[in-house]
């Protein structure tokens, strides 16, 4: 992961996609970033990472985390129109709860210490699919996207799809405006090539991968700035080209998956 760089026309102010219409008004208001107090809530939650402290600040989590979490959301889809239409932004879907699922971690505090957003393809799973995210924390502002833990259908499909086009999926993780954003493609990798790829394949390299992954770190301090969401479409549109590329076996496996199940219902009602 490359470290932070900030384009000149970042540095001017708010640009399209940065701003909101102010109700009861027609005027344009760029989006400020998150309130400073956003932040210090996370760091104090950091510190007391129990259930009486937060539910007795929980008023404070609403005001300058979750609702200017919600409008970042609100005004990434908006954006969205103009360069990834197909992606969903919808604060109901995109925003991941604050809550921490303890069940099978040694970690049991109750509460993430970040907010934090997924863009989905629209028609796909949220969760098993390409996607874009941001998380904000106290000492960083991520923005990336890719799959994270692809199932073994997708895997699988994702890497036929890869041996197949392995020109155009080069072209993008080893093009200029990629590697420029976000260096090399991340994501954990098989020590061997799996079952039935030739390691002659031109793509032999990218074959191996588990994870297919791209992002960029920032410091946080830039979440309280007009340039979080101008940074984050930037990231978002450069990354696009390996989204949809991805997208295409993973609308495959989704719909091989809803065929078994469908003759796994036929079957047991025959």
């Amino acid at each position: 992961m490359r470290q932070p760089h900030f384009p000149s026309w970042l540095q001017i102010g708010p640009t399209e996609g940065n701003t909101v219409t102010a109700r009861g008004s027609g005027k344009k208001e760029a989006f400020r970033g998150f309130p400073p107090d956003g932040l210090q809530f996370l760091k104090q939650l950091k510190r007391n990472n129990n259930r009486p402290w937060f539910q007795s600040h929980k008023d404070d989590y609403e005001k300058y985390v979750k609702l200017p979490t919600q409008e970042l959301v609100v005004r990434i889809g908006e954006a969205f129109r103009r360069f990834a239409p197909e992606m969903v932004a919808d604060p109901k879907i995109s925003v991941y709860r604050i809550y921490r699922d303890t069940r099978f971690s040694r970690d049991k505090t109750p509460y993430k210490t970040h907010t934090a957003a997924v863009f989905p393809v629209r028609g796909l799973p949220k969760n098993s699919g390409p996607g874009l995210y941001f998380h904000i924390s106290p000492e960083e502002v991520l923005v990336g996207g890719g799959i994270y833990m692809p199932d073994p259908a997708l895997l699988r499909a994702v890497r036929e799809h890869i041996a197949a086009q392995p020109r155009k999926f080069i072209d993008i993780v080893e093009g200029r405006a990629f590697r420029k954003a976000f260096g090399e493609l991340e994501g954990e990798q098989l020590q061997s090539m799996p079952k039935g790829f030739s390691a002659d394949h031109t793509a032999a390299s990218y074959l191996r991968y588990k994870q297919f992954l791209f992002g960029e770190l920032y410091p946080a301090r830039i979440a309280v700035t007009p340039r979080l969401l101008p940074t984050i479409l930037d990231c978002f549109e450069k990354g696009m080209p390996l989204i949809r590329f991805l997208k295409e076996p993973a609308a495959r496996a989704v719909s091989s998956s809803d065929q078994k199940r469908s003759m796994v219902a036929e079957s047991i009602f025959v």
